[in-house]
């Protein structure tokens, strides 16, 4: 493992972490949800379109 990570969406590059951020990174994912962690490091997090938990016409 080198100290570079790449976060690829459908084959594009959607951010590179490196040295301590990279470490940070693979700590957290072995702790939480990768999905969640993922979306909000390439800062894809709380764009509009989640559903909140109200009902909606």
């Amino acid at each position: 493992m080198g100290d570079r990570i790449e976060i690829r969406h459908h084959g594009r590059l959607a951010a590179t972490l490196r040295k301590s951020a990279a470490v940070k990174f693979l700590a957290d994912v072995d702790r939480g949800d990768p999905q969640q962690l993922m979306a909000r490091v390439t800062g894809n997090y709380r764009r509009g379109n989640e559903r909140s938990g109200i009902h909606r016409p």
